[in-house]
């Protein structure tokens, strides 16, 4: 599978400022990014794509239809930036893979006997369970 080209014109940065680890850097350095990609306007992916990556983004999908990443995890800007996109080019990644078509399929005479069978057999399991009359 070839990797997809995103255009710069889908994607968009932002840098917040970042909590956690840090010391003073956090409260001075917009260390954060916020990587919004326009879901709906982008022409790179089809239709049946943009369903699977809205399902598999699930609440991180912005009412505008917009996917926003968020990666904090470094205290280095770039560091930040590079671990968002590729958080993004995992999950268009997993949206590219078109599932496979499951075909219905019938049980077999022989399954259908032996699941009959084990059926019976726990029926007379149980039918011993009642009270023993003095007759047998």
């Amino acid at each position: 599978m070839a990797a997809i080209e995103i255009p710069d014109a889908d994607v968009e940065l932002a840098f917040i400022r970042s909590s956690g680890p840090g010391g003073q850097n956090v409260n001075k350095v917009a260390s954060a990014v916020q990587l919004r990609f326009n879901l709906t306007g982008t022409r790179v992916l089809t239709e049946s794509a943009k369903a699977r990556l809205r399902r598999l983004a699930g609440n991180r999908v912005t009412d505008d239809g917009s996917l926003l990443i968020v990666a904090r995890e470094s205290r280095s800007q770039e560091q930040n930036r590079r671990i968002a996109f590729e958080r993004l080019h995992q999950l268009i990644a997993r949206a590219l893979i078109e599932p496979k078509r499951r075909y219905a399929t019938r049980p077999t005479r022989g399954s259908k006997e032996r699941r009959l069978a084990v059926k019976h057999t726990v029926k007379q399991h149980k039918a011993r369970r009642g009270r023993v009359s003095w007759d047998d």
